[in-house]
């Protein structure tokens, strides 16, 4: 009699599984799923490149910028990436919806290009300092901590033994 009593009470309930997917389906508010790039962030500092268990992630230089590619069908969920990478470029989404056809497999990948800049005072092409960095490097953003931004690294150091006073440039 007593199962009974259980098969009413889980009638009257209703089904305890969710309607996916036929319906939608409640996701965690910290659910890792599919990794976006923000490429107005990143640094090329390689190291979600370096930590990626499952290799999804590629990083391709060449002399005009980077070539980044995440491959979401061999990610692995794990949020490394997301965690180690210091100017937040990379984070984890909410959208687990990678269902894909077996001939769709190579179309998962989200590709991005961060471009190189000129160097202000010698030319040289460069990935630039991004917003992201500069808020971590400096509490107030100052014309000299701009000037400087504008520079590679050969040419930050040499203003910086200069005294950084005469950062001077040419466009």
């Amino acid at each position: 009699m007593g199962f009974l009593k259980i098969l009413l009470a889980n009638l009257r309930k209703g089904p305890a599984t969710e309607a996916f997917p036929f319906g939608p389906a409640a996701t965690p508010d910290r659910y890792r799923g599919r990794v976006s790039l923000d490429a107005s962030r990143c640094t090329g500092c390689r190291l979600c490149e370096h930590v990626c268990p499952g290799g999804a992630i590629r990083i391709d230089e060449d002399a005009a910028g980077l070539d980044i590619t995440i491959w979401h069908n061999t990610c692995v969920f794990c949020g490394l990436c997301a965690h180690y990478c210091l100017s937040h470029a990379i984070a984890c989404t909410t959208d687990w919806h990678l269902a894909h056809a077996q001939a769709d497999k190579f179309a998962l990948a989200e590709r991005t290009r961060v471009a190189k800049v000129p160097c202000a005072r010698c030319g040289k092409p460069w990935l630039p300092a991004s917003d992201a960095v500069m808020a971590l490097a400096f509490r107030q953003r100052t014309a000299e901590t701009e000037a400087l931004r504008r520079l590679c690294p050969d040419c930050r150091a040499k203003a910086s033994i200069e005294g950084g006073r005469h950062v001077r440039t040419h466009h």
